[in-house]
């Protein structure tokens, strides 16, 4: 009889392929996480002395961003242009002028956009139109 010694090979492990799901993976997540932040609306409001009356139950808020984007009751608009405004409120009214519309602009809105959601709630026939403010502080 003849014992003869078997020759063991090495295991290796190949991580090539272990490091590629993970640079996916990293990709994958800081893909993902950037659609997240665009659906936030940051608005600093402009103070006023006197206190509001109410908020109504059904309104139409316009909210304008500091770079002066456009949104209707928290839904973002693709793009600036007054007829998008005009069809997004068109659609949400469903052509009822009655209904009170309120622009949330922040302070540092270009004057434009202002001037702009307020020329189209105006050549759509809305005659209750107001503008959020915050309560200015009293001085102490």
């Amino acid at each position: 009889m003849k014992f003869s010694r078997r020759v063991r090979q090495e295991v290796e492990v190949n991580l090539t392929p272990l490091i590629d799901v993970v640079f996916l993976l990293l990709i994958f997540f800081m893909v993902s996480t950037t659609f997240t932040k665009e659906t936030h609306l940051s608005i600093d409001l402009p103070e006023a002395s006197s206190q509001s009356s109410r908020a109504a139950d059904l309104q139409i808020e316009i909210s304008i961003t500091r770079e002066g984007s456009f949104a209707i009751n928290g839904v973002a608009l693709i793009n600036r242009e007054q007829n998008t405004l005009r069809a997004a409120i068109e659609k949400v009214s469903e052509g009822d002028t009655a209904i009170p519309l309120v622009i949330t602009a922040d302070s540092a809105t270009p004057h434009q956009s202002v001037v702009t959601a307020m020329d189209v709630a105006g050549q759509l026939g809305f005659s209750h139109l107001s503008i959020t403010t915050t309560l200015t502080k009293p001085a102490s």
